[in-house]
């Protein structure tokens, strides 16, 4: 399971996808993606994403072998990612099995997606591109992160904070009375 959830943290699928992902979905050459058509809600029968469009989602060498430890031995045509007997995946026993409510609590498992959009934005991938991978239907939606991940004159005036050698004033380490 803890591979599940870090495939989620850095492919940014949604649960639904998640539980929907083929072994055939996950193609490997020229470049490793995955390919997301459909989505499982749960309780629901699987049906198109959200956005009703199909997306193209690249995966990163951290999560590749992963995932190409949870498509060995599988025909194309089974979950890509499933509990260690083979079932579908079911949001209640991931969260069971992480302990959810006291490993992060307040958060939902919806936020690793998040965790996946603040990743690639805070390493320089172009917000249109994570726009495509998500699969926003605005552009708008994928911009909100760059809010929280602040600007770059933040990061300037924080490493400035950061900077040793004095903190101005009068009272410098030194300098107390």
């Amino acid at each position: 399971m803890a591979d599940v959830l870090m495939i989620a943290s850095w492919t940014g699928l949604r649960w639904s996808e998640l539980r929907e992902a083929r072994v055939r979905d996950f193609v490997r050459v020229p470049m490793p993606v995955l390919l997301i058509s459909r989505a499982a809600p749960e309780g629901v029968k699987a049906k198109v994403t959200k956005s009703g469009k199909n997306r193209r989602v690249p995966v990163a060498n951290r999560v590749l072998p992963l995932l190409l430890r949870c498509a060995e031995g599988k025909a194309p045509d089974d979950l890509l990612l499933t509990t260690r007997t083979g079932h579908r995946l079911r949001a209640s026993s991931v969260k069971r099995w992480a302990r959810w409510s006291t490993a992060a609590p307040g958060r939902r498992i919806h936020d690793l997606r998040h965790t996946a959009t603040c990743l690639w934005l805070a390493r320089g991938v172009d917000p249109v591109t994570v726009h495509a991978w998500l699969g926003h239907a605005s552009i708008a939606t994928t911009n909100i992160y760059l809010h929280h991940l602040g600007s770059s004159a933040d990061r300037a005036g924080l490493d400035r904070l950061n900077r040793p050698g004095g903190a101005g004033g009068a009272r410098e380490a030194g300098n107390a009375e």
